[in-house]
């Protein structure tokens, strides 16, 4: 699993680079890099780890690229295209990883954190590839869905938000994203559906209050979809994690 986890690592990385400084070919290109230098960490050695690092850092800059793509251009088909066969390559390519340690493993060995000290060097790559890809990766995703499925105007494709009343989904999906994966690894799903239910219930007079100003069909149909969507995120990756 280290080669999709570093691959998880590598996409998480770029878009929160782009989220924080949202230049051309600087955040890839320094995730790409990150993506490497971790692989180092984790004991890569050998011509087929060279090779798939080189792969992997390949496919992060190719991912800032079509994203970049997808959006200026109106082809969220591109990027959805790219991420699925990237992350299907890795899974497929799982039973040719042989087990890594490095610097990381013997670090985690070392700590005296409980939950960290008996974890694996894989173990830990995918869980940190898991907890990244909550964050701008997963807005990414749900605007590329939006976008595709034309749920939004594409006009307003680089737009934070369809307006100025339903702001905070960029801050609140990830938080939400990260509280549903806590919960799913804890096994305590019972909780991560009241987390759900709630935040229907809290958009609720949001969403009515909207009614003035927007057409509430079109509103909630955004709403609906792009929750479903972040939940997919977390629960992909709580399934991910539990194996």
């Amino acid at each position: 699993m280290t080669w999709l986890a570093l691959l998880l690592i590598g996409f998480g990385l770029a878009d929160l680079a782009h989220a924080l400084w949202p230049v051309r070919w600087l955040p890839e290109s320094a995730a790409a890099a990150s993506t490497v230098a971790v692989g180092a960490l984790a004991g890569f050695e050998g011509a087929r780890d060279v090779l798939a690092l080189l792969v992997l850092a390949v496919a992060v800059v190719g991912w800032g690229f079509v994203v970049r793509v997808g959006f200026g251009a109106d082809r969220a088909w591109l990027p959805l295209t790219f991420a699925t066969a990237a992350l299907a390559l890795a899974l497929l390519t799982t039973p040719w990883v042989h087990p890594h340690d490095g610097p990381i493993g013997a670090w985690l060995r070392a700590t005296p954190i409980p939950l960290l000290h008996s974890m694996s060097t894989d173990r830990a790559l995918l869980l940190a590839g898991g907890l990244l890809v909550q964050g701008s990766t997963g807005n990414v995703l749900v605007r590329l869905v939006l976008l595709a499925t034309q749920t939004i105007n594409p006009a307003q494709a680089g737009a934070r938000e369809p307006a100025p009343r339903l702001k905070g989904g960029r801050l609140l999906g990830p938080m939400e994203r990260l509280v549903i994966l806590g919960l799913g690894l804890a096994g305590d799903y019972t909780a991560a559906g009241v987390v759900v239910a709630a935040k229907g219930l809290l958009r609720f007079p949001e969403l009515q209050a909207a009614r003035k100003d927007l057409d509430i069909a079109a509103v909630t149909e955004y709403f609906l979809v792009g929750s479903f969507v972040s939940w997919l995120v977390a629960l992909a990756t709580v399934v991910l994690l539990a194996h």
